[in-house]
């Protein structure tokens, strides 16, 4: 089966995985972006950030894709990928952003990415400051571990990335 890999990426980490990914597997490798034509693909890995409570070109890229795509969506974001809660949330998220017929024979992969608040663009530097001053009014007691990570991490760098966490995503293909 002729397998492509697609990310879309914002600040370079969900990129940094797909590279590494088409390196472990010698596929090819290109941004949602400068996709063309996909129809000749029968697999498709998608690499995609979580951004502002969407998975970053998967929406575009879907769209492109022939109903009988074997798709496989991999999550970057800060969440901790342990949490169910963290899981559900992003599941929620790529089912307002794939269609019915392709979740149904989709698989998915979240893994840990990062964050350098010093990279940001203004708008985004604006919106985790938004997000932060809100999720520091939260009572403790309803803060959840997202929350509270956001919080401790706030205005920092942090990098969470693992490659060694893509062998569970080539133990299936």
């Amino acid at each position: 089966m002729k397998s492509l890999i697609i990310y879309g990426s914002q600040y370079g980490t969900t990129k940094q995985y797909a590279e590494k990914f088409a390196e472990m597997t010698n596929f090819p490798v290109i941004s949602y972006e400068d996709i063309k034509n996909v129809i000749d693909y029968g697999r498709i890995i998608y690499f995609g950030g979580l951004y502002a409570g969407g998975v970053k070109g998967l929406k575009n890229t879907v769209k492109k894709l022939s109903p009988n795509t074997k798709l496989i969506i991999v999550t970057v974001g800060l969440a901790d990928v342990c949490d169910k809660e963290n899981i559900n949330s992003i599941r929620s998220s790529i089912r307002k952003q794939v269609p019915e017929h392709l979740l149904k024979v989709s698989s998915f992969f979240h893994l840990r990415g990062g964050i350098d608040y010093q990279k940001l663009t203004f708008k985004h530097k604006t919106m985790m400051t938004l997000l932060y001053n809100k999720a520091k009014k939260i009572p403790e007691e309803k803060k959840t571990a997202e929350v509270k990570a956001m919080i401790e991490t706030f205005n920092s760098k942090v990098d969470f990335v693992d490659f060694t966490s893509l062998n569970r995503i080539t133990e299936i293909i």
